[in-house]
């Protein structure tokens, strides 16, 4: 059975940004889950990385290049997202952490993927249900 992961935004920049502590973990934890079904990226983690690489044409050769498929951000998965933020600043949740990450979380849970990710508690407090794989999960 073929599982697909949604990768997050710090992963890739682990990746292809300058080495850091958690570099070796995020480029085998991409390995892995390639191993195990598709790759993909929305249009939020899209524009997060431009800031990384100089030009459009070389982010889809990065992203090419490990196979990663680039899916659009579902309706229903916006509309969660609007929802779970709103219930993020209602419990006095800061400004800093904008909607962005909410579409993300949200893409991966109405599209039926697991989210790669390095910051797995804010996704677990509002999308209880979705398949989180970070360091505490994959060591």
């Amino acid at each position: 059975m073929s599982t697909s992961t949604l990768i997050d935004t710090n992963v890739l920049i682990d990746v292809w940004g300058p080495g850091g502590a958690s570099t070796a973990w995020s480029t085998d934890a991409i390995a892995s889950c390639r191993r195990e079904g598709a790759l993909v990226v929305n249009q939020i983690v899209w524009a997060e990385l431009a800031p990384l690489i100089a030009t459009e044409a070389q982010l889809k050769r990065a992203a090419d290049m490990l196979e990663i498929d680039r899916e659009s951000l579902p309706w229903g998965a916006a509309f969660l997202a609007g929802v779970a933020h709103s219930r993020y600043r209602r419990a006095g949740g800061l400004r800093e952490r904008t909607l962005p990450d909410f579409f993300i979380g949200a893409h991966a849970a109405v599209a039926g993927h697991r989210l790669l990710t390095r910051d797995a508690p804010r996704y677990r407090s509002y999308f209880p249900e979705l398949e989180i794989i970070s360091p505490e999960t994959l060591p």
